[in-house]
């Protein structure tokens, strides 16, 4: 039981909101692709195998973030008890973890056609090379923003099965999310960063970081406007819109206050209910 609950909290599976980050932009890029006229047992499956992997390669992922920052994270208070940073899990051990999930994670992707596991694949050295941007750029979320929101294509493709001008706008607007949200998120730790030589976009943009975030949400909210025209959606979807304007535009940025570690955390956890949101707009924009 004890190594169960180490391989738990080595996984993050009690926070969700990794694997959900990573799990919306596949539903989307899945939703705006599917022909709703047909039987809906695929949409649904394809759903479940998107889910499915994105709990399977967040998990992989906060691994080989946590055997990479070892060092890092033991200088930081928030992650000096995690199970790699405090010695409870071996380097061997929680490479043996990975190797195991991403496995399994193969086993779901060869349920899709052959360009999206090509693309898929292709995608991995972006993964698994995201933790030591922190080392050398002031840009890691950017590098997050390309890593997370790559399902977004991959949801596209395994319906379409070639790449078309829409979930590269929303790609592109989804990477500006994750710049936001992440930077948000990396306000927690910023203190112990700058001691310890990290580099974020919080750190490069703690000045004005209000002005940062405004930028990255408009270009996002223009994105997915640009994806309703090219759509075809009516008024309903545009009108739904001002749901997730407010909140990323009164919630997450106006209530934002990078001196509280507490108020951070709670504002890059609401992303969650943006990314739901948006699928509800992109439904409402097929159906309507």
């Amino acid at each position: 039981m004890k190594q169960l609950n180490l391989f738990i909290e080595l996984t993050r599976l009690k926070k969700p909101i990794g694997f959900m980050l990573l799990f919306w932009p596949c539903a989307w890029g899945l939703t705006i692709a599917y022909d709703f006229s047909k039987e809906l047992n695929n949409y649904f499956f394809y759903l479940i195998l998107f889910f499915v992997g994105a709990v399977l390669m967040r998990s992989a992922g906060c691994i080989i973030n946590d055997i990479s920052d070892k060092e890092f994270d033991r200088k930081v208070l928030r992650t000096k008890q995690r199970p790699i940073a405090s010695g409870e899990i071996s380097i061997e051990l929680g490479l043996i973890y990975a190797a195991a999930l991403c496995l399994i994670a193969l086993l779901v992707l060869l349920n899709f056609n052959t360009l999206t596991i090509i693309m898929a694949l292709g995608s991995m050295p972006l993964a698994f090379t995201y933790p030591l941007m922190k080392r050398y750029t002031y840009w890691p979320q950017l590098f997050l923003g390309i890593t997370f929101n790559y399902g977004l294509i991959l949801g596209w493709v395994c319906i379409k099965g070639q790449l078309d001008i829409v979930p590269i706008i929303l790609y592109l607007g989804a990477i500006f999310w994750t710049l936001g949200f992440d930077t948000i998120y990396g306000f927690q730790d910023i203190k112990d960063d700058e001691i310890i030589g990290i580099k974020s976009t919080s750190i490069k943009f703690k000045k004005n970081p209000h002005l940062f975030l405004i930028l990255c949400y408009l270009l996002f909210i223009i994105t997915l406007i640009l994806a309703g025209i090219f759509m075809n959606f009516n008024y309903i979807f545009y009108c739904f819109l001002i749901m997730p304007i407010m909140h990323l535009f009164y919630y997450q940025i106006y209530n934002f206050n990078f001196k509280n570690p507490k108020n951070c955390l709670k504002i890059f956890k609401s992303n969650n209910s943006l990314g739901s949101l948006i699928f509800v707009s992109i439904l409402i924009g097929k159906f309507f």
